[in-house]
């Protein structure tokens, strides 16, 4: 017999050679009916798999994540099948899931692929998956699986790097691919699918080796999914942040500054300046002090970090200076800088905590096919933190960035979020530095923190930065999609990379722990999210410009001065059309420009010293007449109700 344990800490005994799916069926028909994939002892295990020692079970549906990611990757399978029996000829590479859906990077040798293939691609996939072919794991040589895959030169690079006795495949119908392992337990499960698009895609992402073509796909168990997921992309494609970007004139991209750089518009710097000057009120109500640091550093303070080992090839080269040996970089991270601030002068147990805030920009490499609008870019500025504290003001310190964090996105409107304790995975101890000691301390440290404020969290194995844990903010938008945002990160390990100290009450000298957060994350990244969650109807805090003034004609220019003139008494920001243009298209465009309000005058209004209010969005039939006072009221309102106090 073997004791199974279950995620509820319950412990059930059976039979060695007991599979997931008995485990499923000994708590309910309903519960095997759904699970479609299984995790044992941190490992992803198929439904089948058979179980052989004590250990710790997770059963998955297509509800958890990593249910979808198993059912994207069998389904990744069925179009590498499709593909092959469509295209003769091709070589096959690798085919993951990812966050919304899968793709295969393919060889396609003389072969295009183009919008008109994907119907036949999906009903070949469709027709497969009808059949209910069992997805079947299997242990091959090294010697074996080279051989099978003679003539393709992608599957023996990757295999020539696997160790003899951990190769294995998996086959389904007709069909064997090199795989690790996590599928669903048969091919009949997938009820629909479509290939989203192709794209460009250097083998193993290093742009000497050849281009293959990525074909992106999604699957769903029901129809319906599909359905509402393609009616999500439509309303996304409307709200992408590239297109709303340049329709409300925030930023700009240019070849000749160069890729992934962008250039905020004065609209967009307004928005950014909003945004910084919102942040920065509520820092310093909780002590932060503001920094600046230079936009280059010396090599050496990264190897000292241990982010030139961590991060020196997705750095840009580094930059000589006429003096010999002399070699900088431009800053991929902010902490370093900071490290060195603290280490400006000695402090005391009394000086602590120390909080140093910057909206610092940095800069790391990322491939041309990897850049995305603001949301992957190759400079970014960061809404940087350091809190240097002693242990016992660690719990106190950290729970007040939790509530920073969630101030930040009540004033924002993202009240949907999930927060995820990121932790190391003991299985790869390399990937990280210090000592276990301290891992377990400040992984200890951010689940008690997050449990006594009642977050609603889980816990990630292998998502950690390399110097320590992190809680993540994983937010869902207004359509229904997971961001993360904002990240506290607690360090152990950078003071003593640093040798940062204090002087105890003892009058010995101690480590500071090190708090690292950014509730914003990236200002780009930050401002390209809210401009998709809110498609560009921003709270009327946060507006670059609040209403628009609109004259009926020329003669109306100095009332629509007065007006904007008495609206800067109330601090209301506002600008002026006074085109002669008809009204019509006035507002036709102010609606397209997002302005909350607009502000019609015309003879009437000027008799009577009032403004015809129009809001966005609205038909034009629930025009208001009211005095300025009145309307600066209204703004007023609207400002509270969505601005919350810190």
């Amino acid at each position: 017999m073997i004791k199974i344990t279950l995620p509820d800490g319950s412990v059930k005994e059976f039979t060695q050679g007991a599979t997931p799916m008995d485990v499923a069926l000994s708590i309910s028909e309903g519960l095997a009916r759904n699970v479609i994939s299984a995790s044992f002892d941190g490992k992803t295990i198929e439904t089948t798999t058979p179980l052989t020692t004590d250990g710790s079970l997770i059963l998955y549906t297509w509800n958890d994540s990593e249910g979808k990611k198993a059912f994207w990757h069998s389904t990744s399978h069925v179009m590498a099948q499709a593909l092959e029996e469509l295209y003769p000829g091709i070589k096959l590479t690798i085919g993951p899931a990812i966050d919304n859906g899968f793709y295969y990077d393919v060889d396609f040798g003389e072969h295009k692929i183009t919008d008109a293939d994907f119907k036949k691609i999906e009903d070949r996939v469709l027709e497969i998956s009808r059949e209910k072919h069992n997805f079947k794991m299997r242990s091959a040589t090294k010697a074996e699986a080279l051989a099978f895959y003679k003539g393709n030169e992608y599957k023996t690079e990757l295999i020539e790097n696997l160790e003899d006795g951990t190769i294995t495949f998996c086959d389904h119908s007709t069909f064997t691919d090199l795989c690790r392992g996590g599928h669903i337990p048969n091919t009949g499960i997938i009820k629909a699918m479509k290939i989203l698009s192709v794209a460009g895609a250097y083998w193993r992402g290093d742009e000497k080796n050849k281009q293959l073509t990525r074909v992106y796909g999604i699957s769903f168990p029901k129809q319906k999914d599909l359905t509402e997921y393609l009616q999500m992309l439509e309303e996304a494609k409307k709200r992408d942040h590239r297109k709303l970007g340049k329709e409300l004139e925030l930023f700009h991209f240019s070849q000749k500054v160069g890729q992934g750089l962008p250039l905020w518009l004065p609209k967009g710097a307004a928005l950014r300046d909003r945004l910084e000057q919102f942040l920065k009120k509520a820092q310093k109500k909780a002590g932060y002090e503001q920094v600046v640091t230079p936009h280059i550093g010396q090599k050496e303070l990264y190897v000292t970090s241990g982010h030139y080992a961590k991060y020196g090839a997705d750095s840009f080269q580094p930059i000589h200076t006429p003096a010999e040996g002399e070699e900088f970089l431009l800053k991929p991270m902010n902490c370093p800088h900071h490290c060195e601030i603290y280490n400006a002068k000695p402090w005391s147990y009394k000086d602590l905590p120390k909080r140093y805030a910057e909206f610092g920009t940095v800069y790391r490499y990322e491939q041309s096919g990897e850049l995305h609008g603001l949301t992957r870019v190759r400079g970014f500025t960061q809404d940087d933190a350091h809190i240097f504290c002693t242990p016992d003001q660690l719990d106190a310190e950290f729970k007040n960035v939790i509530d920073l964090v969630l101030y930040v996105f009540g004033s924002l409107g993202f009240e949907n979020f999930t927060a995820q304790v990121s932790v190391r995975d003991l299985s790869n101890p390399d990937k990280y530095i210090g000592s276990v000691e301290n891992w377990e301390k400040a992984e200890n440290a951010i689940i008690s923190a997050a449990k006594d404020k009642g977050l609603n969290y889980v816990i990630e194995s292998g998502e950690a930065a390399f110097y320590g844990p992190k809680l993540d903010f994983m937010v869902k938008d207004a359509l229904g999609r997971s961001w993360q945002l904002g990240t506290i990160q607690v360090d152990y390990n950078l003071p003593e990379r640093f040798d940062l100290t204090y002087k105890g009450s003892d009058n010995e000298l101690h480590r500071p722990v090190m708090i690292h957060r950014a509730p914003f994350g990236s200002m780009e990244r930050f401002v390209a999210i809210l401009l998709e969650h809110t498609a560009g109807n921003f709270p009327i805090w946060l507006m670059p410009e609040q209403a628009i003034i609109l004259s009926l004609s020329e003669k109306y220019e100095k009332y629509a001065q007065k007006v904007l003139n008495l609206l800067e008494n109330h601090e209301i920001r506002a600008q002026i059309d006074n085109r002669n243009e008809t009204i019509g298209k006035k507002i036709r465009e102010a609606e397209v420009q997002k302005f909350p309000f607009m502000l019609i005058v015309g003879e009437e209004e000027e008799k009577n010293g009032t403004i015809s209010v129009r809001r966005h969005g609205d038909s034009g039939k629930s025009n208001q007449s009211m005095t300025i006072e009145e309307f600066a009221k209204l703004v007023q309102e609207e400002i509270d109700k969505t601005l919350k106090q810190f």
